[in-house]
């Protein structure tokens, strides 16, 4: 199905070209696509332009983690994509003999609520996130056109140039998002510079499809041999990828893939897709110039190691997009998008680095201390859980900063706050779709003047823990963390915290003056700012 130029479900049409419109997406990608729906659910309009015409047919990336598939839901297609979505067993390092040398293990039920590493097909993912957009009146996506310039970078609207068929237009934006991929113009446009962090390998990716018995540990299996360096998964009933690094000289794929099927098998075998693809470990020096922002591939590429590529795009939309919806319809202050970069960069070279780390280790490299590093790492696969560690959640806490107080040692600011089964009404429901896209503060008692007082100045949810989740999860979580009551963002990030005896949070003044802006606010906005910096003053 082609979506180009989809405008509002009931016929009216969608900005004008040569109009203004919030906000202008360069890149209907799984990033961009998924980035419109969430500002879409805060009620911010957008103009979606991508160069092709219809889903990108062929598979690229083929696993998430559980915190995106918690973006999804947020997004609107977590029923959908939980249809098309295979949960895995985690990670096995095979030595050159196909022998087991270490194993790490995901949970089939994560922090986030759902399986902790999930495979699928990213195709299948772009059609569900593309029929979602065509459901959002606030959604325009435009396929088939050739974005040619940004900018200038001025205080006012951002022009953005495209081409189609008709011939050139314009959209001024009061933001755009560069969602356009490694090759994009949005990183020229904002002057942004690759920081090269050192790898750089080229490998085969092939997808193929049979009906064969594959030998397959129904997770990720990463052969460790310095000779022939590979990587396989199941993604679907009956499709499976391979990823070789590539030598001089042509192979046949059958030798390829031998080690995982019968001798004697010589039915059906479909390859999907089979290219070449360079790994390359960068992170752009910038992400963002004014209302210009870079978000997925546009501002870090990773190898493919730990399956983190699209989840960090994802996770950039997710943490972004609320914080513009903020600037662009609440009336926050223009300080709150510089944390996107502060919180986001650094989470993203973590994961890098450590894509990085095992790439080297499990692959061998190919300089004089690949030896050694393999000794290394069968040696530290025997030490008593390092490898229970190395499966947990990939999603380190956020520093401290304006939207996170200083953490403390065992405290739940910068964290998650776990999602779990809630029943309320008699209905059972996972927490995210009850508390909605606000501010929530979750108490661990009923709750006290001052803390009403601050969340309504907020426009936060108050919600007591006791009861609400059938297994007493968030009750546990708040008693380990010595909270009495934590405040979670939009994105589900503990921003501030009353410790256990308190009364009241201890860095309202941190993030206060951000939420809240004296410009233009809306009636009821100016009541809940004096409420809010009220509260922030005591």
């Amino acid at each position: 199905m082609t979506l180009d130029r989809i405008g509002p479900r009931d016929g009216t049409p969608g900005p004008a070209r040569n109009d203004r419109t919030p906000v202008v997406i360069i890149g209907a990608g799984p990033v961009g696509a998924t980035a419109a729906l969430l500002l879409a659910r805060r009620g911010v309009r957008s103009v979606v332009l991508e160069r092709h015409q219809d889903v990108y047919p062929l598979p690229r990336a083929v696993a998430t983690d559980d915190e995106v598939r918690r973006i999804l839901q947020a997004a609107g297609v977590g029923e959908e994509f939980a249809a098309i979505a295979r949960p895995a067993r985690g990670l096995r390092l095979l030595d050159a003999r196909h022998r087991v040398m270490a194993e790490f293990r995901r949970s089939g039920h994560g922090h986030h609520g759902y399986p902790q590493t999930s495979m699928f097909d990213q195709p299948e993912l772009e059609r569900l996130l593309r029929e979602a957009l065509a459901r959002r009146p606030e959604c325009v996506l435009r396929g088939g056109v050739e974005v040619t310039g940004i900018g200038p970078d001025t205080a006012g609207p951002v022009r953005v140039t495209y081409r189609d068929d008709d011939g050139e237009h314009h959209l001024l934006a009061e933001a755009v998002l560069g969602c356009d991929g490694a090759n994009g113009l949005t990183r020229d446009a904002i002057g942004a510079e690759w920081e090269d962090l050192r790898f750089e390998e080229r490998w085969t990716v092939i997808d193929g499809r049979t009906t064969a018995d594959v030998r397959c540990w129904e997770g990720v299996e990463q052969i460790c041999d310095p000779d022939r360096p590979a990587t396989f998964m199941r993604v679907g009933a009956d499709r499976y990828r391979w990823e070789f690094r590539l030598r001089d000289g042509h192979e046949p794929l059958r030798e390829l893939i031998a080690p995982w099927l019968s001798p004697s098998y010589d039915g059906d075998f479909e390859v999907v897709r089979e290219t070449q693809y360079t790994f390359r470990a960068r992170i752009a020096d910038r992400w963002r110039s004014g209302r210009v922002f870079l978000l997925g591939d546009a501002a870090h590429l990773t190898p493919p190691f730990i399956g983190q590529g699209l989840c960090s795009g994802l996770r950039d939309a997710y943490n972004l997009t609320w914080k513009l919806a903020r600037v662009l319809d609440q009336g926050g202050d223009e300080r709150l998008l510089d944390t996107y970069e502060s919180e986001r960069g650094p989470h993203a070279r973590h994961v890098i680095r450590l894509a990085v780390a095992l790439g080297w280790a499990m692959t061998g490299g190919q300089d004089g201390a690949a030896a050694l590093r393999r000794r290394v790492l069968a040696a530290a696969c025997r030490i008593p859980g390092l490898t229970e560690a190395a499966g947990r959640d990939l999603s380190r806490p956020l520093t401290g900063g304006p939207l996170v107080r200083r953490r403390t040692r065992r405290g739940l600011a910068g964290t998650h706050c776990p999602q779990p089964w809630v029943s309320v009404d008699g209905r059972r429901t996972r927490l995210d779709d009850l508390l909605g896209d606000s501010f929530t503060v979750l108490t661990a008692a009923d709750p006290w003047p001052s803390l009403n007082a601050l969340a309504h100045g907020l426009g936060a949810r108050v919600m007591p823990v006791t009861g609400l989740d059938d297994d007493g999860t968030l009750a546990a979580w708040l008693r380990a963390g010595r909270a009495d009551a934590v405040l979670l963002r939009p994105d589900r990030v503990v921003m501030d915290v009353v410790p256990a005896g308190g009364h009241d949070f201890t860095d309202t003044a941190a993030w206060a003056s951000l939420l809240h802006t004296t410009r233009s606010p809306h009636p009821f906005r100016r009541t809940a700012e004096k409420s809010l910096l009220r509260s922030a003053a005591r």
